[in-house]
């Protein structure tokens, strides 16, 4: 698929991708007339990386995890740093706290949309 595709289908703007491809987190394959063409599975690393980054996890910690994204049981790391583990448990933690909040908001939401709908929309 050309870019355009892939920009439409992951909402991702096409400045954006070719910067993840000079990132090294995707490739391209160059047709005849210079185009790029994207595999069908870049719609799914394009999404996992705009998770990853909206995340909060830098574009160089993410090329890294790459692999794991794509086949999880064989997961080898032969550059992996202390450093490297560390920010990775960080942003871990960072991103479960995140999921806790986001839990308690979308609860708190949950009971005022309820409450609202009890008192037929009149507001509480």
């Amino acid at each position: 698929m050309r870019i355009g595709e892939l920009s439409r289908r992951t909402g991702t703007p096409r400045r954006l991708l070719r910067y993840y491809e000079e990132q090294g987190l995707i490739a391209a394959q160059r047709c005849a007339n210079g185009y790029r063409s994207y595999d069908e599975r870049f719609v799914d690393r394009v999404l996992q990386i705009r998770g990853l980054l909206d995340a909060g996890l830098p574009t160089r910690i993410i090329k890294q995890i790459l692999p794991c994204l794509d086949t999880p049981r064989s997961i080898y790391f032969p550059d992996a740093t202390p450093e490297m583990l560390a920010t990775l448990e960080g942003e871990r933690d960072r991103m479960t706290e995140r999921i806790r909040c986001l839990e308690r908001n979308r609860d708190a939401i949950t009971e005022y949309l309820g409450a609202v709908r009890e008192y037929g929309g009149q507001g509480v």
